[in-house]
């Protein structure tokens, strides 16, 4: 898998959020003209790009914040993680607790508790800006 197109409205609050997880800003452009709207499916695109890599390199998140057309919303900003389509990003993370942490200073709730599954991970999920879910995976063993 190349990335991961997550479509916000406030870029630099989501931009911030990644940073914490330990992504790094490889890119930002804007994007528009003929051949973005026919690739696309709309008219009149005019969109900026930021692309995250994950501290492996071999992933990246692409944060699109549109100018025109206006962003839809399709469902709740809180829809719950049992709603369709796609519902979490999940990370590694080294540290669970620090990591929840930083979150919190970018507004991230968790959704429940942090688990422990077998003697295998930590687990918890956070909901951070313009509804985004992630998953934190501790690795115990």
């Amino acid at each position: 898998m190349d990335n991961v197109l997550i479509v916000v409205d406030d870029l630099e609050a989501v931009k911030a959020f990644f940073a914490e997880l330990g992504l790094e800003l490889e890119g930002e452009t804007v994007v528009e003209g003929e051949s973005v709207d026919r690739l696309i499916g709309l008219e009149g695109v005019r969109a900026t790009i930021a692309s995250m890599r994950t501290p492996d390199g071999h992933g990246r998140v692409e944060l699109d914040k549109f100018h025109t057309p206006a962003a839809v919303r399709a469902q709740p900003e809180d829809a719950p993680v049992n709603a369709l389509g796609i519902r979490r990003i999940m990370f590694a993370v080294e540290d669970i607790e620090s990591d929840l942490g930083r979150l919190r200073r970018h507004g991230a709730e968790p959704l429940g508790e942090v688990v422990q599954y077998e003697d295998q991970y930590r687990l918890c999920y956070v909901r951070g800006p313009e509804g985004i879910i992630v998953g934190l995976a501790e690795q115990l063993t």
